[in-house]
This record gives structure tokens, sequence and C-alpha cells, in this order.
């Protein structure tokens, strides 16, 4: 205890020499915002933005894997639906979204 400076007063010097500059305090957080968004949000708004146009851009004669893993060949196209023949005379309607992967041509006479 000093004479010349009181106890509350010597207590606040030593808590505020301890808090430091408040920029760099902020770096880490803003570091790891900016890692997430790199490493999570844009591949992921990158693969739906993919997905969304090849749903949109099916069509007829297509051969596609739905995400349920059925191999068809699309025989008609609607607004939300789409009709798989996945066997002879054998017709399903699924949704557009449905479709996980747009499958090359001939894939289907491959599997046979």
């Amino acid at each position: 205890m000093s004479f010349f400076i009181s106890d509350a007063l010597a207590e606040g010097g030593a808590a505020a020499a301890q808090q430091g500059d408040p920029i760099t305090a902020l770096l880490f957080p803003i570091g790891l915002l900016v890692l997430f968004y790199f490493f999570l949000i844009r591949p992921q708004s990158k693969r739906a933005k993919e997905q969304k146009a090849m749903v949109t851009a099916l069509s007829k004669g297509d051969e596609v894997l739905t995400q349920g893993g059925i191999l068809g060949k699309i025989t008609k196209v609607s607004d939300g639906y789409i009709t798989l023949e996945i066997s002879d005379n054998v017709n399903i309607t699924v949704q557009k979204a449905a479709v996980g992967t747009l499958m090359p041509k001939g894939t289907i006479k491959e599997q046979k």
C-alpha cells in the first residue's frame, strides 16, 4: 500500500494494462468468420447453384441417377416432376429435386 496512490486506482491501472489493444482482440473472430466463409459457405452455395442449373436443364432422353440410387431415362418432363423409365414398360414419377447426377448417354445399356 502506497501513501500517495489509493488501492482502487492501483488495481484499475493493472486491469487496464492487461486488456491490450481492442483491434488485435477482434482479429481472431474476424479470421474465423473469413475461414468459415471460404471453407464452408462459399463451396456449399456453389454446389447448390450447380445442382439448380442441372435440374433446370433436364430434358427428355437424359439418363439420370436419383438421390435414392435409381438409374433411369427421362421420358416426360413437367414443371416440378419428371417421369423415369427404369425398365421396359416400368415408369416412375419423381420430383426434379430428387435427381442427384446427370449420367452420360449409354450408361443404362452398359448396366444391362
